[in-house]
């Protein structure tokens, strides 16, 4: 077994994340490094406490990536719910970029509302739309992002 310390991470879903950079400044604030996941290039950083993974196109190649190495103390920022729901599952703290957390009392019913979602816009019954990313969606991420480094760096 492994004894070195782990360091609590930050994992960003990064394709279509809105809030890449109050990632940034929540990570500063706190110490933490931020490693953003992606199929597709992402702006560079000169900053060491930040990390770029380019993964294959291939179908959740990112999501596959994170999920792997996510861990208890880790935070993962997505919207993808079954990314959500492996992380919880393998102990990381899981927020969404509107700040909604999913966590292991929550994640069962953001699967099922997912699945049925889905399956409204399969049947024609539902279009999909998702509502505008707002200030203040962006200010409850922040929030939540905060809250969620300063509870893994107590552990």
């Amino acid at each position: 077994m492994n004894d070195t310390p782990h360091e609590n991470t930050i994992y960003v879903d990064a394709d279509a994340c809105p809030v890449k950079p109050e990632i940034l400044k929540v990570a500063e604030r706190h110490g933490m490094p931020v490693v953003f996941v992606a199929n597709s290039g992402l702006r560079p950083s000169r900053d060491p406490m930040v990390r770029n993974i380019i993964v294959s196109a291939g179908f959740d190649a990112a999501d596959d990536w994170i999920a792997e190495r996510a861990v208890e103390g880790d935070i993962v920022i997505t919207a993808d719910v079954p990314l959500a729901g492996r992380c919880v599952a393998a102990g990381a703290e899981v927020t969404g970029p509107t700040g909604r957390v999913f966590d292991k009392g929550n994640i069962g019913m953001a699967t099922a509302m997912r699945d049925l979602g889905a399956h409204l816009r399969e049947t024609g019954e539902s279009k999909g739309y998702n509502a505008a990313f707002s200030p203040r969606d962006r200010s409850a991420f922040l929030e939540t992002l905060d809250r969620l480094c300063r509870r893994v760096k107590r552990r």
